[in-house]
């Protein structure tokens, strides 16, 4: 092969990995594009009033300061309150839960049952699989509602969940949670917007479709038959016993809806460690559903929607984008290398798909959720980065930061200085998620933590969450142990 055949292949493979590397956003994108269409598919044709008998299952481990708050408004709910009990599975709490949950039932007698068990630090999964043996075992319960200690219904959102069960079809129903607190920060803000994309639009879309990725921990509501249907029992074996519950549902033939203007409240993480912790518990989850669940990507089935290719693509442009990102940095480098034409020429037509995607998402993200867009607007617009955001800006002008920034200070750069300036915009998606191990690292440091929030903003959450991401599948790798972290929570949901 000639050197000049042989660089004509590289620049081929080149522009392959850049190609690849934008992929996810054009997945992301897809989904978006559904969102009109669930203003007509969608399954409130077929829901009708419905007032089940609800057991609502708490799981609780040192619960004790979101506890009264959230059962409190458990108990005002606009539903009948001899069709609704709440059933708090103490998983051994070291704390005042105990004290906490029996002034609770002596308040709402036969509406608030404690449960307690002996041996708790299993896991979520464990401890709801005692209150289902509980609730099950007794005739009157009818739909079970699994949520979390924190969590904040509003007063019509159970209402408007039951509605769906009407039609014997359904076996889970799923509501939007919202972030919620009362003085977020920036993180929680970041989270905020995060659980519009993620849920209020993602899930409108997985409603087209007709197969939903998850059913939210803290808001699934199941028919007694769905229960009976999976053997009784939440699944222990991963860190994502919900997104199991939610496939296995829906591959029995059981359809699983989310009804957004069903609206909860939770009090999120608000610093950058908490969320690591988190999220990685939740990227290992989705590791291990991949994986067990390999047998049906893009294979179509006529009793699910699992397997069909744009859920399959929604599924694995979040799966992937991690990867994703340092392929894209690999081929803009690579090719500003061998072939700077290409490179630019390139970069400059990613410009049109970077600036559609991000302006199309973030405006309809920011519609589809008024109220948290009025906390979190700047967020939603910062939620690539500034780092990324420059990268926008340098495709569409090229001249912009090596010319007009400098001569604004009547600087010029050197020739060297402009290569080194486009090397690290061609290499920022992948040193972006470098950048934010970084942010964690500084995070209330002495002298140095008052420069992880202009690091967030600067590394993007986004990125921020796919280096948690790749974080997390490196643990997976590693046989890491399967520990079920807690998020610690402080009762400061706005209600």
């Amino acid at each position: 092969m000639t050197g000049e055949r042989l660089r004509d292949v590289l620049v081929a493979l080149l522009v392959a990995c850049v190609a690849v590397g934008v992929a996810p956003a054009l997945g992301g994108l897809y989904q978006y594009l559904l969102l009109p269409v669930h203003a007509w598919r969608n399954h409130l044709g077929d829901a009708a009033p419905y007032l089940p008998n609800v057991a609502v299952l708490i799981p609780a481990w040192n619960e004790a300061a979101v506890l009264t708050a959230s059962v409190g408004r458990l108990m005002r709910l606009q539903y009948p309150a001899e069709r609704l009990r709440v059933y708090v599975v103490d998983d051994a709490s070291t704390d005042d839960t105990p004290e906490v949950v029996r002034a609770l039932a002596e308040r709402y007698p036969g509406r608030v049952v404690h449960l307690r068990r002996d041996q708790g630090g299993q896991g979520k999964a464990h401890t709801l699989n005692h209150g289902i043996e509980r609730v099950l075992a007794d005739d009157w319960m009818q739909a079970l509602l699994i949520t979390d200690a924190d969590v904040i219904y509003r007063p019509d959102s159970l209402r408007r969940m039951t509605r769906h069960l009407a039609d014997p079809r359904i076996g889970a129903v799923t509501a939007y949670i919202r972030e919620g607190s009362e003085r977020p920060g920036a993180v929680a803000r970041f989270i905020g917007y995060e659980y519009v994309t993620a849920q209020a639009c993602a899930r409108r879309a997985q409603n087209v479709l007709g197969a939903l990725a998850c059913l939210a921990g803290g808001a699934q509501l199941h028919t007694r038959e769905n229960l009976e249907a999976l053997g009784g029992r939440i699944d222990t074996s991963t860190l994502a016993e919900d997104t199991v519950t939610t496939f296995l549902t829906q591959l029995d033939g059981r359809q699983v809806v989310f009804d957004g203007s069903a609206v909860v409240l939770a009090e999120e993480p608000d610093s950058v460690r908490a969320l690591w912790k988190q999220r990685a518990r939740w990227a290992r989850g989705n590791a291990q559903i991949t994986r067990r669940f390999r047998h049906l990507w893009f294979r179509p089935s006529r009793t699910h929607r699992l397997g069909s290719f744009g859920f399959g693509l929604i599924w694995f442009s979040t799966y992937a984008l991690p990867f994703t990102l340092v392929l894209a940095s690999v081929g803009l480098v690579g090719l500003h290398l061998v072939s700077p034409g290409t490179a630019t020429g390139l970069f400059g037509t990613l410009w049109w798909v970077g600036v559609a995607a991000y302006v199309y998402v973030t405006v309809t993200a920011l519609l589809v959720d008024l109220d948290t867009a009025r906390r979190s607007w700047f967020e939603g617009l910062t939620f690539p980065g500034f780092g990324a955001l420059a990268l926008v800006v340098a495709a569409g002008f090229p001249e912009f930061w090596p010319v007009v920034v400098p001569g604004w200070f009547g600087l010029e750069l050197s020739d060297a200085g402009r290569e080194a300036m486009l090397l690290l915009l061609y290499s920022w998606p992948a040193l972006s998620m470098a950048v934010a191990h970084v942010v964690r690292a500084v995070e209330g440091r002495r002298w140095v933590g008052w420069l992880s929030r202009p690091l967030l903003y600067a590394v993007g959450f986004g990125p921020l969450l796919c280096a948690i991401t790749l974080d997390a599948y490196v643990q997976e790798r590693r046989g890491a142990a399967m520990v079920w972290d807690k998020t610690e929570k402080t009762g400061k949901v706005a209600e």
